[in-house]
């Protein structure tokens, strides 16, 4: 059950109740890919950096370990000790990325696998009994993320493909949820708008699918290679036809910008690897912008990373170590500066939260953009 707490303009504080605990909105989802934060992190390190999600990757958990493997195991939530609300995407977003290694039909996607070459075949059945073996809180409908630039005529076909995939879906979580040996017979569905950037194409399968009554809804297929005012303009464009009383996902987005720019524009949920894969790389999110922790003014600089932050890495270690740390190739460096960031977005996310319930996010979004958002 979605409860829609209360509205600033489009902008909308909910609260989200699940079979695995409740979410409030506006959320962030830390990216688990494989069942696992890239950097060291584990599902007691996402409880101390403020998450409420963890997302998962049906596709990749499908050839490694194996979705029956974690269903023997008794279900995502126990193979990785997290007691949270999981989200596994439905290996739609691989038919964009692993373009070169698939063929689509009416049927569904034949993959080669990235990891030896096998042949794998993935529809809406296929993707639904992997994510029911998962167990997860709630299965993305399988559907096709549609690189931007994309001709007009393609992207129709895909997208008329894409709603006959997501009844496919549903009858079969219906099926699955109905069965004894199902682990989580509450599993929830959304499904995904697609439609590249032709807003009549997004506008229209938004009124298609929402004829559905589905648990959620998701924008798919952005930031994918168009521009961020490009991006914006479809929101704007579908967030109308939107079921109010449904929690929204935007799918792939952000940087705290975006996220900022789309809870505007009425948007409840996003993921994006971002703030792992940066921090990864010595890029640090903090109140006054982006630090490179790398660079070399920092050798001596025995300060925290951000004295507005309350994460375990601000509160206990240096910019001088951490950078030590990265130039010494350790790699507890990754770790301090993944639990940084994570601790950094989920943070933004609870500010956010605060800011609508007191009525006063758009100030609060005036603060930040144009200062988070700058390299210092």
């Amino acid at each position: 059950m979605f409860e829609l707490i209360k509205n600033e303009n489009r902008a909308r504080r909910g609260r989200f109740t699940t079979v695995h605990g409740v979410i409030e909105t506006p959320v962030f989802m830390n990216v688990g890919t494989a069942a696992a934060i890239k950097g060291a992190l584990d599902a007691l390190d996402l409880k101390q950096v403020g998450c409420q999600v963890e997302l998962s990757n049906t596709y990749h958990l499908h050839l490694r370990p194996g979705d029956g493997v974690v269903r023997d195991l008794g279900g995502l939530h126990r193979f990785m000790n997290w007691d949270g609300p999981i989200l596994t995407d439905s290996g739609g977003f691989q038919v964009f990325s692993l373009a070169k290694l698939r063929n689509i039909k009416e049927e569904g996607v034949l993959f080669a696998s990235h990891i030896d070459g096998r042949r794998i075949f993935m529809g809406p059945e296929e993707s639904m009994k992997i994510q029911s073996n998962l167990a997860s809180t709630i299965a993305m409908a399988f559907d096709e993320c549609i690189e931007n630039p994309c001709e007009r005529r393609y992207v129709k076909e895909s997208v008329d493909r894409t709603a006959r995939w997501l009844r496919r879906c549903k009858a079969e979580l219906d099926r699955l949820n109905s069965l004894d040996e199902t682990i989580n017979k509450k599993q929830m569905l959304f499904g995904i708008n697609q439609g590249s950037t032709y807003e009549d194409i997004r506008v229209e399968h938004m009124k298609t699918i929402a004829e559905l009554e589905l648990d959620g809804y998701a924008i798919g297929g952005l930031a994918v290679g168009e521009t961020t005012e490009e991006m914006y303009s479809v929101i704007e464009a579908v967030e109308p036809f939107m079921p109010k009383n449904k929690p929204r996902y935007l799918m792939g987005v952000g940087t705290p910008v975006n996220i900022l720019e789309a809870v505007e524009r009425g948007v409840d949920f996003f993921d994006c690897v971002m703030p792992s894969r940066n921090a990864r790389h010595g890029h640090l999110f903090t109140s006054r912008g982006i630090v490179n922790i790398k660079n070399a003014k920092y050798e001596r600089d025995d300060s925290r990373i951000d004295d507005e932050c309350g994460c375990h890495t601000c509160r206990n270690f240096s910019k001088a170590y951490l950078r030590h740390l990265f130039k010494a190739n350790e790699m507890l460096a990754m770790r301090l500066a993944v639990i940084h960031n994570l601790y950094f977005y989920n943070n933004m996310m609870r500010e956010i939260r605060d800011a609508l319930d007191a009525g006063c996010f758009a100030e609060y979004k005036r603060g930040k953009v144009g200062v988070i958002d700058k390299r210092i």
